[in-house]
């Protein structure tokens, strides 16, 4: 079976409803129906995308993985049916939006506050592990923004040619099983992890720019790496065959817990860049608003850095 929208449409109504049967009263969709529908998307997914138990269905690493992609198409994609229906019926296209990123927290926030705010925008996204194919794609024309983070005080790719400002400043924590030693501790020293297998996805990153020093510091190498993708780096971590490195935006599932690290020796800075001689230099403000909005609202659904902001003032959205 095929992948298609309304597939994503079910899975996207089952996690905001919590479970199959009242997502089946939203669809209008017998509870058996949806129930065999959502068993072949698993099917054709490769894996379970809900736990599901007498509380409900909650999202597996998968799940929030698909979630995750389905909150950037299924936007992007009602926007093109709004726009080619506009232009067949001969009216004039709205404002063009490209906007490429990096993995984050901002983009499904900031396509999804932009197409309220201009029911008429064409807004295209792009991904890309790779900050500096991000940043060239502006300098080319081929994107009008890129959302993209560094790690520290890392310079920005292209910071001759591309105008970047400063969304956020969040504290890099480190993601391990509920079962870890020291899951239950408020803070921990990076030393105290000297001993722990890595996983890590691929692309720029903490791990590859500032980690090593870190742990250095800490009066440690780190062990084993497993490079992977961020469904398999979060079951790793589940199942207490890795930590990983994690935004404090990071959305927690059942089975993880995110420390924060005493001393904050990790920072990852959220950038928003554009060219500076393009008509996107226009708007430019506007679009900084909406992910600046954007990283706030992820902030909030995140008890975790929450609870660390109160704690640790001069880091998360910038006002």
């Amino acid at each position: 079976m095929d992948l298609e929208l309304r597939h994503l449409r079910i899975v996207r109504t089952v996690a905001e409803t919590g479970s199959v049967s009242k997502a089946a009263t939203v669809l209008g969709l017998a509870q058996p129906a949806l129930t065999a529908q959502l068993k072949r998307i698993e099917r054709a997914l490769g894996g379970a995308l809900f736990q599901r138990d007498h509380t409900g269905s909650r999202p597996t690493p998968l799940g929030e993985f698909v979630l995750a992609r389905a909150q950037v198409l299924l936007p992007a994609v009602r926007q093109l049916q709004e726009e080619a229906a506009r232009l067949a019926n001969g009216g004039e296209p709205g404002r063009r939006y490209r906007i490429g990123a990096a993995n984050g927290p901002i983009l499904g926030g900031l396509v999804d506050r932009l197409a309220q705010a201009e029911p008429d925008a064409v807004i295209t996204t792009a991904t890309s592990w790779s900050t500096g194919e991000l940043a060239t794609k502006v300098m080319l024309g081929r994107l009008d923004y890129a959302l993209i983070g560094v790690c520290g005080d890392t310079r920005a790719p292209g910071d001759e040619a591309v105008s970047w400002a400063l969304v956020a400043m969040d504290p890099v924590f480190v993601l391990v099983s509920s079962e870890h030693p020291l899951a239950g501790e408020l803070e921990v020293e990076l030393g105290a992890l000297a001993d722990e297998q890595w996983a890590v996805t691929p692309g720029d990153g903490c791990f590859g720019e500032c980690f090593a020093v870190a742990a250095a510091r800490a009066g440690f190498t780190p062990a084993t790496i497993y490079e992977t993708d961020v469904a398999t780096c979060v079951h790793l971590v589940r199942v207490g065959r890795a930590a990983a490195l994690c935004q404090g935006t990071f959305r927690l599932s059942e089975g993880l817990v995110a420390l924060p690290i005493i001393g904050t020796p990790l920072r990852w800075r959220q950038l928003l860049g554009w060219h500076p001689e393009t008509p996107a230099a226009e708007k430019a403000a506007q679009i900084v608003g909406h992910a600046k909005a954007a990283h706030e609202d992820a902030a909030r659904q995140s008890p975790a850095y929450s609870n660390w902001l109160d704690r640790n003032h001069g880091y998360g959205t910038v006002l």
